[in-house]
């Protein structure tokens, strides 16, 4: 076919070359921390891994198995949604996906108990857990108050509105109860705050009142009575063996039990009988230490630690203050849950019921994870976006 002198070449082979040419240049390649990507699927495929191995001798065998891979799936999907937008129109959002959360907080109490606890809104196919979607609400509303004020937090003002950001979900997941979120939610605003600008008097500030708040939380009892119990055995491990302090005995047990190399995978003796409890969520690791040894756990907290890595590089090349707070955020709630749920499976740490990223079963968790890696992973990629 005869073409005019300096007419376009629409053929689908130009066509492809030009569109090609055009994601290359907005997402250039070098763009994509391939390094986290990895880390947040190994992590996935390792506690998917760990959760048959200690769910195996349950009826039916691949119970959990098969609903860990469908949250997978989901969580997949969703990091790809969170990966694929710009990240900074999320901005205008924050304050609709903050009072959406603080309604889902609400609506859980309209569900029954589970276990005493009001944390789950039955969706049929699974329960959804709002306490952990306020975590990623409260990052990205602080991170928005923060960038709005260009990080100028220091007054007085300014400090207790960022507490109040983080202070109304706390009350409301504390009330369920659920201490470990609690618990979570504040780490993270003392992160951003000292992050975004607070002052040392304000921190301190911040500090004694909590330390109120705790004597006055006991004092007048509002902590549960199992609630209790964990810290005391944090404090005296051996007080009640059989009873309160049953979980870390075992744990403990089971850890030391696998000594280097472990006893091998679906050879877990505590965790084959039983004996550890909650071993496919809160003692997870538990059933690591001792089907893999000293060398498995090791294995798997350096995955931790690289995704950690990525993560604060993403953080300090961040082209704008929003990406730099969402960062930090997510980096705080991850390595706050690491250090707790692995230092309470060898008693360092109180039992709080905090899951191990990634590793414990269920499906908000995971969700929410993987959402933080594509928030992360967007970040990164905007970084080179050309003309941003």
């Amino acid at each position: 076919m005869m073409h005019r002198k300096g007419a376009t070449d629409f053929s689908p082979g130009m066509v492809r070359e030009k569109t090609g040419e055009k994601v290359l240049k907005r997402f250039p390649p070098r763009a994509l921390d391939k390094p986290l990507l990895l880390c947040a699927l190994a992590l996935a495929a390792f506690g998917t891994l760990m959760i048959y191995s200690a769910t195996r001798a349950d009826v039916p065998s691949t119970y959990y198995l098969k609903r860990q891979l469908m949250f997978v799936v989901l969580a997949l999907v969703v990091m790809a949604l969170g990966a694929s937008f710009d990240y900074r129109k999320i901005m205008p959002y924050s304050k609709i996906i903050y009072v959406v959360t603080l309604f889902l907080l609400l609506i859980v109490f309209l569900f029954p108990a589970v276990s005493g606890a009001h944390r789950w809104i039955s969706l049929g196919f699974f329960d959804f857990q709002p306490s952990e979607l306020a975590k990623l609400a409260v990052i990205l509303t602080l991170a928005t108050f923060m960038a709005d004020r260009r990080m100028e937090i220091g007054s007085n003002t300014e400090f207790l509105r960022a507490l109040g950001i983080a202070g109304l979900p706390m009350v409301l997941i504390f009330i369920e109860p659920d201490l470990g979120i609690t618990l979570s939610i504040f780490v993270i605003l003392v992160g951003m705050l000292l992050v975004g600008g607070a002052r040392a008097r304000q921190m301190v500030a911040l500090g004694a009142g909590t330390l109120a708040v705790i004597a006055a939380t006991i004092q007048l009892g509002l902590l549960k009575t199992y609630q209790l119990n964990r810290l005391l055995v944090f404090i005296k491990p051996d007080m009640d063996p059989m009873q309160a302090g049953y979980n870390l005995m075992q744990s403990k047990i089971a850890i030391g039990s696998g000594q280097l190399v472990g006893k091998g995978l679906f050879h877990g003796t505590q965790t084959n009988l039983k004996f550890i409890p909650a071993h496919h969520t809160d003692f997870i690791f538990s059933v690591v230490g001792e089907e893999l040894g000293f060398l498995g756990a090791i294995f798997l907290l350096a995955l931790f630690a690289i995704l950690i890595w990525r993560a604060f590089k993403i953080a300090l090349t961040a082209r704008d203050s929003f990406g730099t707070m969402v960062a930090v955020g997510i980096i705080v709630m991850f390595i706050f849950q690491m250090i707790v749920n692995v230092g309470m499976t060898i008693g360092i740490m109180p039992v709080t019921g905090i899951t191990l990223p990634f590793i414990s079963y269920g499906g908000s968790s995971l969700i929410i994870s993987f959402f933080c890696v594509g928030l992360l992973l967007n970040i990164g990629i905007h970084r080179f976006t050309a003309g941003s």
